[in-house]
């Protein structure tokens, strides 16, 4: 129990110092509070491992505390102490979240046993958690499902490369399931039993970035009216995965780079340094070499994200993993609203398999959601596809050669810069305009030595 920190409320001087003096004496770490508000203060600028208080306190009692630490804290071991011993006390301490319950006068013996009774309690809670957190996260990685060579390619890499520490960059178009690449290579660490902190970098206004990393002291900026931790510190001994990486301002890149390279940050607001052991894991869907080529991204912390790779196949790249995909997204639907849906048809199965699936996976799940739903008597029709469907079965063959031929290497070349143009230099997104796989895009691109995208006008 060495180093525990324990916060002490108790508005009895007496009483107080021979708690404390109890407490210290065993090798716990000790602050002494007088009132329910006093206690929220410190509580507000560090954390407890566990809190001992008196159920009756000055201004705020300590049923209205043990709520309110709840709602600041839920990790925190709580002992409420009476001088009544009444049962109906007792049982509102515990239905509130209190760990364990003592009567007033107590034996030293069962100050210390209702300590280590709050400490089993609140480890038995976070092991509940924890159970719960893994079982949806195996859900959740079931979507990451596919027997195609390129999905059995990013297995093996998944596996390989979870066991390490290493900085990983998952790279792949929207919707191909880079949070949940990101989610098993957690699962299979060795810090799967610590937080998993996902930050969309895309989300998050550019003058509140800094401080949702690192977070910031109590009158850093206005608005700030308490300390709080960031993203990196609340991700402590486990996994940060940043997505959307490629949307980072230039301006915040170098503080990044910073905690990357040896894991020290300050908060904004702070001249100290906080030091944290976090294994970073970022994904993008953009061409990040080419950001950095045009300046939009930094050349060092690229190479530092990109210690190790993995690169996620679009959906129209692995289609005989489809009908697995609509089956398993078909009967998730089915249990989730409650329907009942008979087995895809053949014909309905083709027109999903032939689709070019430009949202990917996500777009896929949508869509078999969509047709569960809209089933009638279990059946799903055709007619309730959404009008991309229709519109892509309207286009295939349209195009008409003309008698005379025409330059294939030009209309190429044309339909290459149109795409890039209309993807605003975003190669990911121009190769989807085309339908084309992102390499064959690049080789393509490389074949008419188009190295930037064209201006118009």
């Amino acid at each position: 129990m060495n180093e525990v920190a324990i916060l002490l409320v108790e508005d009895e001087p007496d009483q107080r110092h021979l708690v404390s003096a109890i407490l210290e004496s065993e090798g716990f770490l000790v602050e002494a509070v007088a009132s329910a508000e006093e206690a929220l203060k410190h509580l507000e600028n560090r954390s407890y491992e566990l809190m001992i208080s008196d159920w009756k306190l000055p201004g705020m009692n300590g049923f209205e505390l043990l709520k309110a630490v709840r709602d600041l804290d839920s990790n925190i071991a709580i002992v409420m102490v009476t001088a009544y011993g009444s049962i109906s006390h007792a049982v509102h301490a515990v239905r509130h979240g209190a760990d364990d319950y003592l009567t007033k006068p107590f034996e030293r013996e069962a100050l210390l046993l209702a300590i280590d009774r709050a400490h089993a309690s609140r480890r038995l809670v976070d092991e509940n958690r924890r159970l719960t957190e893994a079982l949806g996260e195996r859900d959740r990685l079931v979507e990451l499902i596919g027997s195609a060579p390129s999905m059995q390619r990013l297995f093996r890499t998944v596996e390989k490369v979870a066991g390490t520490d290493a900085t990983v960059l998952i790279s792949g178009e929207s919707g191909t399931g880079k949070e949940l690449t990101a989610r098993a290579l957690h699962a299979l660490s060795r810090r799967n039993h610590e937080p998993f902190v996902p930050v969309n970098c895309a989300a998050i206004p550019d003058g509140l970035l800094e401080s949702e990393f690192f977070g910031a002291e109590k009158g850093a900026y206005t608005g700030a009216d308490r300390s709080r931790a960031g993203k990196f510190e609340a991700a402590h001994g486990g996994t940060l995965f940043l997505d959307e990486i490629g949307e980072l301002p230039i301006a915040i890149q170098p503080k990044l780079l910073r905690v990357v390279q040896d894991g020290r940050f300050n908060r904004v607001g702070s001249t100290i340094e906080t030091a944290v052991d976090v294994r970073l894991i970022a994904a993008t869907n953009r061409d990040l070499k080419a950001d950095v080529a045009e300046g939009r991204f930094r050349e060092d912390l690229f190479y530092r994200l990109n210690v190790l790779s993995v690169e996620l196949p679009a959906l129209r790249e692995r289609r005989e993993d489809i009908p697995r995909l609509v089956e398993f997204f078909a009967k998730r639907a089915a249990r989730r609203h409650n329907q009942k849906v008979d087995r895809f048809s053949s014909a309905i199965l083709r027109r999903l398999v032939d689709y070019s699936w430009p949202g990917n996976v996500r777009e896929l799940a949508n869509t078999v959601e969509r047709l569960v739903l809209l089933a009638e008597d279990g059946r799903v029709r055709d007619e309730d596809l959404p009008d991309a469907f229709r519109a892509s079965a309207l286009d295939k063959g349209s195009f008409k050669l003309s008698p005379a031929g025409l330059d294939w290497e030009q209309h190429e070349r044309s339909f290459l810069e149109q795409a890039l143009e209309l993807g605003q230099g975003n190669k990911a997104r121009a190769a989807r305009l085309l339908n084309l796989p992102y390499k064959a895009f690049l080789y393509r691109l490389e074949k008419h030595d188009l190295h930037s995208f064209p201006k118009s006008g």
